[in-house]
């Protein structure tokens, strides 16, 4: 049993797991023991992972940095300028532990917090308590469990009320060892009434060595509160990842999450929001280039809890080689949602013949006043299109390139930083070509 071997190593360190960690933190791993001893990792014979079993991955060997050991080296200097155009405020993860030495100095509003998870909890652990592990869903998800279990550190983002931090934020999770490496990490972000940030996170590997990544984000946008979340990832096609981001909104908040997977071995990401406050807006959008033999598994579910609340879903993949993709995208119109507004749409493009794509979008609606729709098309490349281009004097390379450009533009039209929508058109465009998507400033990735 592929859990046990895994609850063994919990209770065979949880003294110094519990050591390395703070006590806000350490007060969900006994709950999260017993969900997941009860329900373990999710597998494929499950409805909504049948092209992405979690518990295959966990069955082969990894190393834990249980005891918080320091990884030598200076990110500040190595990823200097990582994204040139978008000035944001940088900070940096190793693996699962945030990078505490050479953090420099910024110049937030009173009652900002941006920093290590451990730090936040020792700092204000009344209101760490009130928001960590309280839309994270152990006692449903396997995976989500098993990060509460074993997650000594994470990033935080902390807005009090009437405060807009006007810089964005820009994490950048690196994962660098020289033994194949198991990484639990958390983020967490909190937008109290009338508050707004800007987080952009960017997954990276440095080096050669395998990993597992889990991560449990929590967002809490409250009412008016409005909050940008970017996720970028480039990691080998050595690092398998399931992410789960968790988001509940309050009346008149508005949150927008873009992930955008340019490289991966096997990555699922998990979207569960809840709006729970008349009149909040929710943006879910994610573009996917996939190829080699890469996996990349999306699933959505929108709560719609109350009325007049507006959602978009809008996730498109370009898969190449024999590169498999999935996407599920689940709406659910509570019975006292009236008026709702909630759109899904999936569009998918198999460049290649040995690649695949499999969908399923869901509506389950209980209330009669609503305007709810969704869309799925998978194909190949217009071929009247490309004979067009041809046509002008464009080779078929370019006139292809073109096409595919054209085909994720609209993903990139969502984006509400114009610094990081500049990157993402020039690393797109490298991607498709097959080139590496490396910033042009990046020493840590050369």
């Amino acid at each position: 049993m592929i859990e046990q071997q895994y609850i063994d190593i919990f209770n065979n360190h949880r003294e110094l797991i519990d050591d390395k960690s703070a006590p806000v933190i350490n007060n969900l791993r006994e709950p999260a023991l017993q969900a997941f001893a009860e329900i373990g990792f999710p597998t494929e014979k499950e409805e909504y992972y049948k092209y992405f079993d979690v518990s295959s991955h966990f069955a082969a060997e990894y190393g834990l940095n249980l005891n918080r050991a320091s990884i030598k080296g200076n990110p500040y200097f190595a990823f200097k300028d990582n994204i040139p155009s978008l000035q944001a405020d940088v900070y940096y993860m190793l693996n699962d532990t945030f990078h505490r030495q050479f953090t420099p100095v910024n110049d937030y509003p009173d009652g900002v917090f941006v920093g290590s998870l451990c730090d936040f909890a020792g700092l204000y652990p009344s209101i760490c308590e009130k928001y960590y592990g309280k839309i994270a869903n152990i006692k449903e998800d396997g995976t989500t469990a098993f990060n509460t279990m074993f997650a000594q550190d994470g990033f935080v983002v902390y807005v009090p009320e009437n405060i807009a931090v006007e810089q964005p934020i820009q994490l950048v999770n690196i994962l660098k060892s020289n033994i194949d490496m198991l990484v639990n990490r958390r983020i967490l972000i909190i937008a109290e009434k009338n508050a707004q940030v800007k987080l952009v996170v960017c997954d990276q590997t440095v080096d050669k060595s395998r990993y597992l990544v889990t991560q449990v984000d929590e967002i809490f946008a409250d009412e008016n509160a409005v909050i940008d979340y970017y996720l970028l990832e480039r990691n080998s096609d050595k690092v398998n990842r399931v992410v789960t981001t968790n988001i509940d909104q309050k009346e008149s908040s508005n949150v927008l999450v873009n992930n955008l997977t340019l490289n991966c071995g096997h990555s699922r990401n998990n979207y569960h929001i809840t709006l729970g406050g008349q009149y909040a807006e929710s943006n879910i959008c994610g573009m996917v280039i996939g190829g080699n033999q890469q996996l990349i598994d999306n699933f959505v579910q929108m709560n719609h809890a109350k009325p007049n609340c507006h959602s978009n879903q809008l996730f498109k993949y370009v898969m190449m080689d024999e590169a498999k993709g999935a996407f599920c995208g689940k709406i659910v119109v509570e019975k006292d949602a009236q008026k709702t507004i909630a759109y899904q749409n999936n569009r998918n493009l198999c460049v290649s013949d040995t690649a695949r794509m499999y969908s399923k979008p869901q509506l389950e609606i209980y209330a009669d006043d609503v305007k709810c729709s969704h869309g799925l098309t998978t194909g190949q490349l217009d071929e009247e299109a490309l004979f067009y281009l041809r046509s002008r004097g464009i080779d078929e390379e370019k006139a292809r390139l073109m096409l595919m450009q054209a085909f994720t533009a609209d993903v990139l039209e969502h984006i509400r930083l114009d610094g990081l929508k500049e990157l993402l058109l020039n690393l797109v465009e490298k991607r498709l070509r097959g080139e590496d998507s490396k910033c042009a400033n990046c020493s840590g990735c050369k």
